[in-house]
């Protein structure tokens, strides 16, 4: 019977093709005019607001895994940036230290900031500019995402597993916000500083991020003075201070500055906290004045 039905099939399409080219009325010959046509391609672009169970260092489709924010990850895609002008004209995804890389950097440090209420630079948390692979670059992808992670301490920088999202995190009264530390120095060197109560005692506070010129990472290393008097400027401005000579005889500055690939992507965040050695706080000097940080 399957047989004869396709020969019938054919049998009818043989004699419209032989018969006369005249179509009855209201028939219509043209069998594709009404084929709608096709949608343009439209290549992979990541979510914003997504959360992912491991750190990349590169956007391959692949290893897109994307998992609810409340359930346990390490990173979170705060915003989705788009790469435009002549960096996007370029064969492969912008590299280290490339001025496609400064601009996503930039960029993403803007929206990062926005999204967790605060630099983000205040907080315990690492930003990092994920690109499309060379593959996906070269087939039209000309997406980065910024990616938002929460770190363990400021010495190691260790990425750490959580839950729920970071905007937000940064809001007054944040546990990931920087705040009062002992630091275990060496040699006037700090190896470590560990996290306390500002309320207990205590020897050196955050105080704010500077924001260093855009010199090279050599002349930075080699000028350290001008960023701990940059600093020292933030401390008097913490505390409700005169910024003059006598600040450097109320509180020592210990900084905190990008590494040399990150500050070649352009950030250049120092974040800058107050020290004194010869006594302990035991409160924030915020707003506290010169009773707080008296001239010794």
């Amino acid at each position: 019977m399957r047989r004869r039905r396709v020969a019938v099939i054919m049998g009818a399409a043989l004699a419209l093709a032989l018969g006369s080219c005249a179509a009855p009325a209201g028939v219509d010959r043209d069998l594709v005019d009404d084929w709608p046509a096709f949608a343009a391609p439209v290549g992979f672009v990541p979510a914003a607001g997504a959360c992912h169970p491991t750190v990349a260092d590169v956007g391959y489709l692949s290893g897109y895994q994307p998992v609810d924010c409340a359930a346990p990850h390490r990173t979170e895609t705060l915003h989705v940036g788009t790469m435009t002008g002549a960096e996007a004209e370029r064969s492969a995804p912008p590299r280290t230290g490339s001025a496609g890389m400064r601009a996503a950097h930039a960029d993403c440090a803007r929206q990062v900031t926005r999204a967790v209420g605060a630099d983000w630079r205040g907080g315990r948390l690492r930003l990092s500019v994920v690109f499309p692979s060379a593959l996906a670059w070269t087939g039209g992808a000309r997406w980065y995402r910024c990616d938002l992670a929460e770190i363990a301490d400021l010495d190691e920088g260790a990425v750490t597993q959580r839950t729920g999202s970071l905007r937000g995190a940064l809001k007054p009264g944040s546990k990931l916000a920087l705040g009062c530390y002992n630091p275990k120095l060496s040699k006037d060197e700090v190896q470590s500083m560990r996290p306390v109560a500002c309320t207990t005692r205590h020897h050196a506070e955050f105080v704010g991020v500077y924001q260093a010129p855009d010199i090279s990472y050599a002349e930075f290393e080699r000028t350290p003075l001008r960023t701990h008097k940059a600093c020292r400027g933030l401390i008097a401005k913490y505390a409700k201070l005169p910024n003059d000579g006598n600040m450097q005889y109320r509180a020592g500055t210990i900084i905190y500055h990008p590494f040399e690939e990150q500050w070649r992507d352009g950030d250049r965040g120092v974040q800058c906290f107050l020290w004194v050695s010869e006594r302990s706080l035991t409160r924030s000097v915020k707003g506290a004045g010169a009773k707080a940080l008296p001239i010794t």
